[in-house]
């Protein structure tokens, strides 16, 4: 299992940002994440003492970040990892209100759909023992300054 340092190391998400304790399975179409920071009251992405469901959104996005990161391969320091930012979330359902109110860890999962050069599609999940969070597509651009 890839623990929550080795994610930190690989994606520009630092300290409380970095939202993923672990990798716990992936292939070249999927990764499966845990987390637990939905919980804790310093996570800075609670408004109002709250953490409302879509901020699965941005769990989401890391695993995204993870999986590319994995699928780059060992970082050598020859060749900084190609960037990704998040351009799209289509067809986000939203099953509850809130995370932060959940007990134990978030699953977070992402499937690889299609990508080519510098766009990927995926479809993600977020759920908490075996009930289904939130669900939707998102789009990822590589290299953005290589499309302009």
């Amino acid at each position: 299992m890839l623990d929550r340092a080795w994610i930190a190391a690989r994606i520009p998400h630092q300290g409380s940002m970095c939202l993923l304790d672990a990798v716990s399975d992936w292939s070249a179409e999927r990764i499966a994440c845990r987390a637990t920071s939905h919980a804790d009251p310093a996570n800075p992405l609670r408004a109002d003492g709250r953490l409302g469901a879509a901020a699965g959104i941005e769990y989401a996005a890391q695993a995204m970040a993870v999986h590319g990161a994995l699928l780059a391969g060992p970082a050598d320091g020859a060749e900084a990892p190609r960037q990704g930012y998040l351009t799209s979330v289509r067809g986000v359902t939203l099953h509850v209100a809130r995370l932060d109110e959940l007990p134990g860890a978030l699953d977070v999962e992402a499937e690889r759909l299609s990508g080519e050069g510098n766009t990927i599609l995926y479809r993600f999940a977020v759920s908490h023992a075996g009930r289904c969070l939130l669900d939707g597509r998102a789009a990822v651009v590589l290299d953005a300054a290589a499309l302009g």
